[in-house]
């Protein structure tokens, strides 16, 4: 509700520039409003008219904003969202009219319908031209603003996650440990810690050739988590009970590689892990999630946990989806639930130059996208034009086709700077060069 009491205010602020406009329009013919309950009347008329399409075309704009995101702006889908938009129109302004025909004027509906003609839409309809014309300039300056910010976001949290990612995915802690056990293992049985330095191997071997891909598949990052599993079985024997999944629903499903192995270790980190006190960590999928849950049972002596093995999971999967990872604590238990990707592809990060050529194709690829909707959004303006010159010659000489063809065609204007990176006032890339001026200034 709080947003459809913004829009209809600002529907309204709309709505009183509208009127003032026709008011001139309507003096500059020789129309004169004999009262101010006629005044009123015309006003009310006009707001109602004004809010209604105001907030309806709001919540289309912004439908087809959510539903296709950073897509929105290419060819089928503007064109779509404002075929939308003037099919709606045309019907909401339909209504208005029953409305104020049948409600205000208290007449017949079938009085209504035998004297509706073609030319009462035009008014309405263009003046919606000119406001969605507006609202589409602005979302698009909007959307380009928010692109780009979400753009350096992306690109600082990348480096800020990856570098977390190395620097914790193996616990220091737990390599000196396995060390202690592993000389303890030569003296017992030269047999077991024959196996446990293959294992250990093999662990160490997976984090090298994992570590700069973004995903692997779920059924890989389950074997580590086995072999990894046996390393802690060699070092606690009993003490740990491990129940992975038994039957994957999606083993080529996607995850965050070492994910689980930061769950694992976090499990044997904070809690006791002894006979009598056994730590079971149960593995299973549920509602396309990877859940990892272990007994709580934290141990006494213990600093406090600084959460950083969560922390990077979470800003690695942020990077990656908009589905958060879950945690909570639940009868005792503590869960994790990480994501299952399916549409994501695990990559390996590219050389210098290739990352460099991909950037530059995909900039190319957003800039071609940018065009094509100015080029749409020029090629119905252009349809238009001669639709106004027409209805402006069918109903009087005065030439008010030129506040919608204007009004408009600023906004095409507006369109064009933007894509082409144009600005008569500040010049070309200002602001490029001034991010690059403050950038400067911060290293410094």
């Amino acid at each position: 509700m709080t947003r459809f009491f913004k829009e209809a205010i600002r529907g309204f602020g709309f709505g009183i520039i509208i009127f003032i406009v026709l008011m001139i329009i309507s003096y500059m013919l020789g129309w004169r409003i004999e009262s101010f309950s006629e005044l009123l009347t015309e006003f009310t008329i006009n707001q109602i008219y004004s809010v209604v399409l105001f907030v309806l075309n709001g919540y289309i704009i912004s439908h087809f904003v959510n539903k296709y995101g950073r897509q929105f702006f290419k060819a089928k889908n503007l064109s779509q969202s404002i075929l939308s938009s003037l099919g709606a129109t045309i019907v909401a302004i339909a209504v208005i009219r029953l409305f104020i025909h049948t409600i205000l004027e208290g007449k017949a509906i079938s009085d209504f319908l035998a004297s509706e003609k073609p030319e009462y839409y035009m008014v309405a309809l263009m003046i919606t031209v000119v406001m969605l014309s507006i609202y589409y300039t602005f979302y698009y300056y909007k959307f380009t603003r928010d692109t780009q910010v979400k753009e350096q976001k992306k690109i600082a949290g990348s480096a800020a996650a990856s570098f977390d990612a190395l620097k914790n995915q193996l616990d220091p802690h737990f390599l000196f440990n396995s060390l202690n056990v592993l000389t303890s293992l030569i003296e017992e049985n030269p047999k077991a810690a024959t196996k446990f330095t293959t294992s250990l191997s093999k662990v160490y071997r997976y984090v090298l050739e994992q570590k700069n891909k973004d995903l692997v598949t779920l059924q890989e990052e389950l074997d580590f988590a086995q072999l990894y599993i046996s390393l802690l079985k060699m070092r606690f024997e009993e003490a740990i009970e491990y129940n992975p999944p038994q039957n994957l629903k999606n083993p080529d499903a996607k995850v965050v590689p070492l994910s689980l192995q930061l769950l694992l270790e976090n499990a044997v980190k904070h809690n006791m892990v002894t006979p009598s006190k056994r730590l079971v960590i149960t593995i299973y999928e549920q509602d396309g999630a990877l859940v990892v849950k272990n007994n709580i049972q934290p141990k006494q002596v213990v600093k406090k946990s600084s959460g950083v093995g969560l922390q990077n999971i979470r800003q690695r999967y942020q990077l990656l989806t908009d589905r958060p990872v879950l945690i909570s604590e639940v009868n005792k238990e503590f869960v994790v639930a990480i994501p299952l990707l399916t549409k994501q592809k695990a990559t390996t990060m590219n050389t210098q130059q290739e990352y460099i050529s991909e950037k530059r194709y995909l900039r190319a690829q957003e800039r071609v996208d940018k065009i094509k909707g100015f080029y749409v959004h020029f090629a119905i303006y252009l349809i238009f034009v001669p639709v106004f010159i027409y209805l402006n010659l069918r109903t009087t000489d005065f030439p008010w086709a030129l506040f919608p063809i204007g009004g408009w065609g600023l906004g095409v204007v507006g369109h064009a700077m933007e894509v082409f990176s144009y600005n008569p006032l500040l010049g070309k890339n200002w602001e490029e060069r001034k991010i690059r001026e403050f950038m400067d200034k911060d290293d410094l």
